[in-house]
Order: structure tokens, then sequence, then C-alpha cells
């Protein structure tokens, strides 16, 4: 009776581990998480399925209580029940696919992994194994990708060892030669420390802190300066004024987050300032679920929240160049920077405002995805995070 517990309660503990491990936030260790498609394939019954996924999400987004307490400045119950509500949708697709046929069980996983990568279920599509592609193949592209599914689904297999000793060979070959995404020529990202005051505090002074940061950054050399998501606060005439005066005289284009309001709600935006104007460049595709993208408030004839432009604008032209532009949340989840790379965009370009993640490994995990993606592809990446 004590082995019949025994096997699930080690599937279990495992599924666990794996998740803290491989989405601890440093980016060589995201193949970790390929051992949750072994534990998924392994696991004999559908309940057991469903407990492996829990424990492999819940570990991987760990972060997500303490995260949300801190965004809301509430206790630590909203913030449970948003992490164990996020964890349906991942947990339902994989225990609903389960099957114990060995034969369709490639095909099964396969299938869950292309739900949890786009909408709806993709919303919440965290954490997702294929991330680790441009760990185990930096440079392949799609071919990497390619490889990477492949993989998995040789991983749900019973010639799983055999799968997992050949990954885990291109995954000592890539960290032996491993750098980081490379800038693109003349751009730098500025990470800030200004905590929940960015994007809340918008006087004169700030924007003058603001310029004195981009100035600096342009008298290195540097022809575009990219500030963090929510950085110039609500996008204003006033606003596009002063930015503009001030780079009147300037050889250098700042793209910096803001936000556009109307009646309807908001879009959280980057927006690019030269000294012959302002201009909206893009408009977040997903933002955050639940405090920004709010749809149920329609149902109720109610306005307000983020609107999600999902498969709109996903590469952006910046002077004689294209970028693929992230914000926040959009790192996290999978279409968005597939999306991008449909499209063949000259480098990445990833913006976040991370204030209320201290003490956990959210932005961490951030830059750790988004240089996998751009490793994957082989494009240079610009972060530029506020904590």
């Amino acid at each position: 009776m004590c082995r019949d517990y025994l096997q699930p309660a080690l599937l279990i503990f495992a599924s666990i581990a794996i998740g803290v491990v491989g989405w601890s936030g440093h980016v060589l260790l995201l193949p970790v998480a390929l051992g949750f498609p072994v534990l998924w394939s392994i696991a004999r019954t559908r309940s057991v399925a469903a407990l492996v996924s829990a424990g492999y999400f819940l570990a991987a987004s760990r972060g997500l209580p303490q995260g949300v307490a801190a965004f809301f400045s509430s206790d630590i119950w909203p913030g449970l029940l948003l992490w164990l509500g996020a964890s349906m949708s991942f947990v339902t697709v994989h225990s609903v696919l389960w099957t114990r046929n060995p034969n369709v069980r490639p095909f099964h996983y396969l299938l869950a992994a292309a739900v949890m990568s786009v909408p709806p279920f993709g919303i919440t599509g965290w954490a997702h194994p294929v991330t680790a592609a441009g760990v185990l193949f930096p440079g392949w592209g799609w071919w990497g990708l390619w490889l990477m599914t492949a993989g998995l689904a040789g991983l749900v297999t019973r010639m799983w060892p055999a799968v997992a000793i050949a990954l885990a060979g291109f995954w000592l070959w890539s960290a032996a030669i491993w750098t980081d995404p490379k800038l693109p020529e003349g751009w730098r990202g500025v990470d800030l420390e200004m905590g929940a005051s960015l994007g809340r505090e918008n006087g004169l002074q700030r924007h003058r802190d603001m310029i004195a940061t981009v100035r600096g950054a342009a008298s290195d050399g540097a022809r575009y300066v990219v500030l963090p998501e929510s950085a110039l606060g609500f996008w204003t005439p006033t606003v596009e004024r002063l930015w503009t005066g001030v780079l009147h005289n300037a050889d250098a284009t700042v793209i910096a987050g803001a936000a556009l309001l109307d009646a309807g709600g908001y879009d959280n935006v980057l927006v690019a300032i030269d000294g012959k104007g302002g201009r909206i460049l893009y408009r977040e595709r997903m933002p955050v679920p639940g405090s920004m993208w709010q749809p149920w408030l329609s149902w109720f004839a109610e306005n307000g929240g983020a609107r999600a432009d999902f498969f709109a604008n996903p590469v952006v032209p910046i002077g004689a160049s294209r970028a693929a532009p992230l914000i926040c949340y959009e790192q996290l989840i999978v279409w968005p920077i597939l999306q991008s790379m449909l499209h063949d965009p000259d480098f990445v370009v990833a913006v976040g405002n991370g204030w209320w993640t201290e003490g956990t490994s959210i932005v961490a995990i951030q830059r750790a995805a988004t240089t996998a993606w751009a490793k994957l592809f082989a494009r240079p990446l610009v972060l530029s995070f506020n904590t």
C-alpha cells in the first residue's frame, strides 16, 4: 500500500523542485523545466498527472502571491487566490490531455504545449518548457524551436532517457560557450530603482530626473535610450512638448513606457520621442490579467482597465530598423515573441516595471526568458527595468 503512494509523492515532490530550480531566474537553468514532461508522462493516473502539473506550475510562479500583495497593498490572501486561479488553466489542459496510451502520448503532450502557447489558455501560459530552446539551441532560430518541439515529444515516450541524455549534451555544450545577447549598436537600456513611485509620481521634478538620466546615456554615445515601462506616466500633449523641447538639439531618441488614457480605459504603450515630436510606438498586446487587463468590466457596462491588443503590432519601425517590443507580462508567455519573430525583427526591446516583485524572482525570470528567446533567434537585446 505504501508503495502505491510513494511514486506519486516522489513525482509531485520532483515537479515542485523542477519548477523552483528551472524558474529561478538563471537563464542557464531553464532546461531543468524539461523534467516536467517526463514526470507528466510517468504519472500512472490522471489525478497524479494533475497534481504533478499543479506542483510544477505553482512552484514556477511562486512569487505571485507576494507580488500581488505588494501591488495591491493588501494581505497575502488575494495573491494566493490569484495564484491558485491562474494555475487552473495549466492543470486543466495537462490533466485532460494526459493519457495512458503511449502511442498517442507525444501528440497529446504537444497539443497541450500548443494550447498553452496561444490565447485563450496561453494568456496564463507561464513557465512553458519550450522557453529552454534558446539555451539548448542558441542561434538555431526556427530550426531550434522545431528540435525543441521534437525533444519535448521524445521526453514523453519510453525512449525519454536517451532523449534526455541528448538534450543534456546540447545543454552542456551551450553552457560552455554561453554569452549574453549583444546590445544593438547605438542603443542603451536604462535600469531604474524608483520603486512604486515610477508612473505614479509625474511632477516636473520627476521628468527632470528622467531627462538627466537620458542626457547621461546620450553623452556616452547612445543614439537610442530606452526607459522602463510606465517611465513617463500618462502620455499627454504637455509631456510630449516637454520632452520634445529638451531633445530639440540632441541627436538622440527616447523609447519609454507610458499610459495612454481615454474614456474607455487605457493602453500600456511605448512612445518614441525625438526633437521633432513624439509618437505611439507600440501598444501592449497582453497586459497583466487581473491587475491591468479586466475584460469582465464590459460585462457590467463599466469602463476601465488596460486594453489587450493580442496580435497587433508585433514589430515596430525605429529609424532604419525594426524592433520586437515586449512589455513586462509579455516576457513570461510564448505567443508575443514568436509572433514577432515571424516578422523577422532586427532586435528585441524588453521593458518592465517590477517594483512590486521585490523579494521574488519574477523580474529575474522575465530577464532570463527574454534572454533565451533572443539567443534562440540570434537577435540583439535591449533590457530596461524599474525595481
